[in-house]
């Protein structure tokens, strides 16, 4: 279960940095216009066909089906998408 107050000061926190752009933003986190965003999410991930993952720039590139690209920043995302390194040798070799 989320952490309510986490959630709203990070809401709070991105709003303000589009506030300090001069451009509008929305937030929601319940009901069903959070579900709609999530639906929305998933099928927008269901496009991806390729990942780019630089840890060291904290960002994840991905590739659509249309050939498009979006960009997340994150220092976490890099991480979690990319395959762990096995530093150990395959039996018999």
């Amino acid at each position: 279960m989320a952490d309510r107050r986490a959630v709203d000061d990070a809401m709070e926190r991105a709003l303000g940095l589009e506030e300090e752009l001069e451009i509008s933003g929305t937030a929601t986190s319940e009901g069903t216009s959070l579900a709609f965003a999530r639906a929305a999410l998933l099928k927008w991930v269901d496009s991806v066909v390729g990942v780019v993952a630089a840890p060291g720039a904290g960002r994840v590139t991905l590739i659509h089906a249309n050939g498009s690209r979006s960009q997340i920043a994150s220092p976490e995302l890099p991480y979690q998408v990319t395959m762990p390194i096995n530093f150990a040798r395959e039996a018999g070799k």
